[in-house]
């Protein structure tokens, strides 16, 4: 038996898991040690759709993919969401949650649809212009 700092005692292997904070993984453990994803560094917005890739290899009996890997793909397989939204589904840093992404885009289990760069948004004036034409009719 492992004792904590106050003094309970916990079975071998629960040195992991803090009863207040839940498991005890750091984030580098995850990525193993990586902060960027794929080796072209490709970096996802918040607001970038990930979706489950309808062509994408069976990936359940892949060991290579830990269980925060295969969380991602499971929300994958409720709805396309946003990074933010995964990484709040998933309970995990947003900076891990694009290096996992990264490895799932990598293996062909996800698409990312990237958001428009604002330099090809339509110009504010043109909007409000195509708005007071409309009202005009």
């Amino acid at each position: 038996m492992s004792e904590d700092r106050t003094g309970a005692q916990y079975p071998p292997g629960s040195q992991w898991y803090d009863h207040e904070a839940g498991p005890l993984v750091r984030p580098y453990a995850m990525t193993g040690g990586r902060t960027k994803p794929g080796p072209t560094g490709v970096r996802f917005d918040l607001i970038a759709l990930v979706s489950l890739d309808t062509g994408a290899p069976d990936v359940d009996d892949d060991t290579s993919l830990g269980p925060e890997h295969r969380a991602l793909i499971d929300l994958c397989r409720i709805e396309t969401q946003s990074v933010a939204e995964l990484a709040a589904g998933a309970d995990l840093p947003v900076g891990v949650v694009r290096v996992l992404l990264g490895d799932l885009l990598e293996l062909g289990c996800v698409t990312v649809s990237r958001p428009v760069p604002p330099a090809r948004l339509p110009d504010e004036r043109i909007l409000r212009e195509v708005i007071e034409g409309l009202r005009a009719l």
